[in-house]
């Protein structure tokens, strides 16, 4: 699965007609009912305001809507499109302004794809992995040593009388970890790791 880290608005012209698709990145319903009133309030005086969103793993929730447009023309392609790019955690809106043309179902099912696939395009999508954090009390000299450890990132560090360090690696570099800081601390070493998932 992929994720977003930003919103993505993008706008594209079919016959006349503005479709204007805003994705962006949720965690629950509230977020995706909270970001849709609020575009809906924006393009207040649009003609559609259509959506889908997709939450989960496996996408354990979706839901989409037409919004007045004819029956599976909008919302259903919309949540077709963002499938077909596997994202998840996601609400796309796609905002239309009639411009006079009627596109019939197979030219609105198009649009509504089309403006949702061009905005996923203009960004590179993220992946989700598993990250350890830890905390290590050690003295200046390795401390100094620690650093050189370029696959470590340091979250925070405190420098007292001796220096805390609060830490991150990915989960696939924890043995990695413990020996380098057994080298460089000359003793066993037994951290305790938090893991966490991180959109990268």
């Amino acid at each position: 699965m992929f994720y977003l880290k930003n919103t993505l608005i993008n706008t594209i012209i079919i016959n006349k007609s503005k479709f204007i698709c805003t994705i962006i990145p949720i965690t629950s319903i509230s977020d995706a009912e909270n970001n849709l009133k609020k575009l809906r309030e924006q393009y207040f005086d649009a003609t559609h305001n259509c959506y889908a969103y997709l939450l989960g793993d496996n996408w354990e929730i979706q839901k989409c809507s037409d919004d007045g447009e004819p029956q599976k023309t909008a919302g259903f392609p919309m949540l077709d499109a963002l499938k077909k790019r596997q994202v998840t955690n996601v609400l796309a809106v796609v905002t239309r302004y009639f411009g006079g043309i009627l596109l019939g179902a197979s030219g609105l099912i198009r649009a509504y794809s089309q403006a949702v696939l061009q905005a996923l395009d203009t960004t590179k999508l993220a992946t989700k992995t598993q990250v350890l954090t830890f905390t290590l009390v050690c003295d200046y000299k390795e401390y100094n040593m620690i650093t050189k450890l370029i696959y470590l990132t340091l979250n925070n560090v405190s420098f007292q009388t001796d220096v805390i360090i609060e830490g991150q690696i990915d989960l696939s570099q924890k043995a990695r970890l413990i020996k380098d800081l057994e080298n460089i601390l000359k003793t066993n070493v037994n951290l305790n790791f938090l893991v966490e998932d991180k959109i990268i």
